[in-house]
């Protein structure tokens, strides 16, 4: 069974961190208006007395190359970000990549002790013992530390600079980390 890959989108693939007037190199602006995103901006409006104002679309950076990038890697590919279904309503056809799996987060959303990112304790629920690399702009040791105590399973835990994005060099660690496990 081939290890998995659980992908953010926001930081990983979406450097929203960059600086706001300069897209990073080979990526592209998409103006995305998701179904949550709109009610997000709905009720954040109608707080403020602007229920007829104008939703904003979101902006979102996406490289062309991460789609054929990912899928070239020895795993199988999960989305593991807030977006969850939207990630392959809007995300997955400009990367061109197929309808992927995603993990469902609980709502209300748990938060650990120690410093541990809220999505830990869920992706290790969700892998069940599956070895797994996660790709994500909020990892921290206390992740790691935590995924070492709690998880039965090889795991990669790779954090991604929010200002960067996917680079070269980690699509390179991902597959030989993949690569290692035989």
């Amino acid at each position: 069974m081939r290890p998995v890959l659980l992908v953010d989108v926001d930081g990983p693939l979406n450097p929203y961190a960059a600086k706001p007037q300069r897209r990073p190199d080979g990526y592209q602006t998409h103006r995305l208006l998701t179904p949550r995103w709109e009610a997000a901006q709905r009720r954040r409006l109608t707080d403020w007395g602007l229920a007829d104002g104008r939703i904003k679309p979101l902006r979102v950076w996406l490289n062309p190359h991460h789609g054929p990038a990912l899928l070239a890697l020895p795993f199988d590919l999960v989305w593991a970000t807030t977006w969850e279904q939207e990630a392959n309503d809007f995300i997955a056809p400009a990367l061109g990549l197929p309808t992927l799996p995603f993990v469902s987060w609980r709502s209300p959303r748990p938060e650990p002790a120690g410093g541990v990112f809220w999505k830990t304790p869920e992706i290790i629920a969700w892998a069940r013992g599956r070895a797994f690399a996660w790709v994500d702009d909020e990892i921290t040791d206390a992740d790691r530390a935590w995924v070492a105590e709690h998880h039965h399973g090889p795991a990669l835990l790779h954090r991604i600079d929010p200002r960067i994005g996917l680079t070269t060099e980690d699509f390179a660690a991902l597959g030989a980390w993949a690569t290692d496990l035989g």
